[in-house]
């Protein structure tokens, strides 16, 4: 979200100097590629790009195919193959292995792929986003991003085709219960589109129970991978918006209170990290009432222990599915020593919870670091 964010602000910013601009989408990857479908980039008329769909390479191509398309004002789909090793025009000798379909689609008054996107993040939700692109026949119509479908059901957008629409929405539907993004062929007896059906969550809520010193390098991490960042603690001298970093909102609260004042969701985090036993034993208490992903307690495991067994023989009900939601010690086994070194193992492990990953090295890893069935494009005939 956060990247689709900074795209907007700069779509922003270009309207106001009356700048034109293209949107800039890799709708489909076949093999390995430094990102995957989904990623954006804005281009503005007068060459400057924000953001990026690839590690570097394809972006000088890509900045004049969108130049192109502003000129033209046409929506085009281009197919670079990072596979071909003699290609040596736009850069592309990586060994990527990988075939990627970028669509390039120009802004204007019938064409407002940016308003979807800022609808997609105006509040917290899960949506699914539907791009529509000709693999068939790259000379045909490429109808760029055309729907959204949010979490309490609304649909925003337009497809022509009555049937289309009806078979899209959907799948969309079941994308957004699923949680996952897909890719389907549409044909009917005279046409066929591919989809990209993208499911869009918002970014992880991370609320950090302690205001202390070591607080800080967690903020400041959290706020570059552009989750919600909240610092809580009981302590007026320590909880001062002016030692945080800008985005991030500083409460004071006690722990009974603290849930009354942040909405919890699934994408919410907590890391208990007050140095405090009975304020960080309060939190866990009121936070083993709610479904949430994950707690992560600083500090020994038998402070935890403890803290467990206190609250069991206080009539606490701990049942098995909340209990492995805790992580303590909180964060990955990296040799961490500094608050900063602590602070990256925090947030990388909670990534990986959220991410539904063990975290280990990826040359371990048997098999492609992303998964071929994700990538597959199922077909469905209309009639």
């Amino acid at each position: 979200m956060k990247e689709i964010n900074h795209l907007i602000n700069a779509f922003e910013e270009a309207k106001q100097m009356r700048m034109q601009t293209a949107l800039v989408t890799v709708v489909h990857v076949e093999g390995s590629s430094y990102r995957r479908a989904g990623a954006r980039m804005l281009v503005r008329e007068d060459g400057q790009i924000f953001g990026a769909i690839s590690g570097g390479c394809l972006e000088g191509d890509a900045l004049r195919k969108a130049m192109l398309v502003l000129s033209q004002q046409q929506t085009k789909l281009v197919t670079y193959d990072t596979s071909d090793e003699e290609d040596a025009a736009i850069g592309l000798q990586l060994g990527c292995e990988g075939i990627i379909q970028v669509l390039f689609e120009p802004i204007n008054d019938q064409k407002k792929p940016v308003e979807l996107l800022k609808k997609a993040v105006s509040v917290r939700q899960h949506a699914v986003l539907i791009t529509l692109f000709s693999l068939e026949d790259k000379r045909n119509k490429q109808v760029g991003t055309s729907l959204l479908l949010e979490e309490n059901g609304n649909v925003s957008g337009k497809i022509d085709v009555a049937e289309l629409k009806n078979e899209i929405v959907k799948d969309a539907k079941s994308a957004l219960q699923q949680k996952k993004s897909v890719f389907k062929t549409y044909t009917t007896e005279n046409n066929s589109v591919t989809a990209f059906i993208e499911f869009l969550k918002p970014p992880v809520s991370l609320i950090i129970i302690g205001a202390g010193n070591d607080a800080l390098p967690v903020t400041q991490i959290a706020d570059l991978l552009g989750w919600e960042v909240r610092v809580v603690d009981g302590r007026t001298t320590h909880a001062k918006p002016e030692r945080f970093v800008s985005a991030c909102q500083v409460l004071v609260c006690n722990p009974e209170n603290v849930l009354e004042e942040i909405p919890v969701d699934s994408n919410t985090a907590f890391v208990l990290m007050t140095h405090n036993y009975n304020y960080d034993k309060a939190m866990l208490k009121a936070l083993l009432q709610k479904q949430v992903e994950y707690i992560g307690v600083l500090g020994p495991k038998k402070k935890l222990k403890k803290m467990l067994d206190e609250l069991k023989d206080e009539g606490v009900e701990l049942p098995d599915n909340h209990l492995k939601k805790i992580y303590g010690p909180a964060g990955l086994e990296i040799g961490s020593e500094t608050p900063e070194e602590i602070a990256l193992s925090i947030i990388a492990e909670i990534k990986s919870v959220f991410s539904k990953k063990e975290g280990g090295s990826l040359r371990n890893k048997k098999d492609v670091i992303h998964s071929r069935k994700e990538t597959l494009i199922e077909s469905k005939e209309l009639p």
